[in-house]
Order: C-alpha cells, then sequence, then structure tokens
C-alpha cells in the first residue's frame, strides 16, 4: 500500500501533470495531491509509532518539569526555612547586642562609683596622713621648744646655782645625787 501510494504521488505529484481544468477528484488536482500526500505522512508517522514517541517524550518531559517542580517548592521550603532561622539568629543577636550594651554600661557605672569611691577614701587617707604629719611636726616642733625651755631653764639655773652656791654646797648636793642614782639603780 505504501508502495502504491508512493508511486501515486510521484506521478500524479507533478506540477505539469496537476495543471489544467480537472474535476475535484482527479490526481491532476492539486488539492486533492496535497490532501493525499498529508495522509499518507500522517499514515507513516502512525506505522513508525511517532505519536507513541512524541507522546512519551512529552510525558517523559513532563515528569522532568514536575521533578523540577517538586525541587523548587522543596528548595522555596528550605529557603523559607534557612530565612525564618536567621531571622530568628538575627533577633537572638539583638537582643544579646542589647544586654552586652546594658551590662556594659552597668559595669562602667559601678567602675565609676567604685573609682570614686576608692578616690574619696584616698583623699580622706591623704587627708589622715597629711593630718598625722601635721600633728607629728606640731608635737616635734612642742618637744623641741620644750626641750630648748628646758635647756635654757638648766642652763640658767646652772648659771644661777653656780652663782649663788659655794663649794661645800656644791660637793654636798653632788653626794646626794650620787646616793640617789645608786638607790634607784639597786
Amino acid at each position: 500500500m505504501i508502495r502504491l501510494a508512493a508511486a501515486l504521488m510521484l506521478v500524479g505529484a507533478s506540477p505539469a501533470l496537476a495543471a489544467g481544468d480537472y474535476p475535484f477528484f482527479s490526481l491532476r488536482n492539486t488539492d486533492i495531491i496535497v490532501f493525499m500526500g498529508f495522509v499518507i505522512f500522517v499514515g507513516i508517522l502512525v506505522y513508525f509509532k511517532v505519536p507513541a514517541m512524541i507522546t512519551g517524550m512529552l510525558d517523559k518531559r513532563a515528569e522532568e518539569i514536575r521533578a523540577d517542580l517538586a525541587e523548587a517548592r522543596r528548595l522555596r521550603e528550605e529557603a523559607q526555612e534557612l530565612r525564618a532561622a536567621f531571622e530568628r539568629k538575627k533577633t537572638e543577636v539583638k537582643e544579646q547586642a542589647e544586654r552586652i550594651v546594658t551590662k556594659a554600661k552597668a559595669d562602667a557605672e559601678f567602675a565609676a562609683q567604685q573609682a570614686r569611691a576608692d578616690l574619696e577614701v584616698s583623699i580622706k587617707r591623704r587627708l589622715k596622713g597629711a593630718e598625722d604629719q601635721i600633728a607629728s611636726a606640731e608635737a616635734a616642733a612642742l618637744r623641741e621648744v620644750r626641750n630648748r625651755a628646758v635647756q635654757v631653764a638648766v642652763a640658767t639655773s646652772a648659771e644661777l646655782i653656780a652663782a649663788n652656791m659655794g663649794k661645800a654646797d656644791a660637793n654636798r648636793m653632788i653626794e646626794e645625787s650620787i646616793k640617789t642614782v645608786e638607790a634607784r639603780l639597786h
């Protein structure tokens, strides 16, 4: 059948033979020749199962597209989960940063208060040390004045005693002093 159709196409399909006024169902009518060629072409395609191959390729392509869409959905969901996790992490980091800043401010305020307290203690200690030095200097000055006064009084008394005392009185006082020293030492 295919051979017959092919022979008819070769013989009847020539444009020279198809030209002219012939009835509609004649092999010389170009419309009929084109229609027959189309029917034969479609028959050949069906005989070699081309529509089934095309359908199989389309089905395979549809499956690939479905798989790609499923993969895209999965990736989209994964990306949304990652984004949500990133947003949570971002919020946590922001809160942690705020806590760190708050703690740093509190620590800085505490350190400043501690420094003020330490400075006050240091100032008080230095003032106390200065007051102690002043009191010590006053005491030393008073001792020195007293010692000097005693020295002056002793020197003056010695001069007065020497001027007013005789040799016998001096010897008697020396002996009394020696006895007093001996009594206190034993």
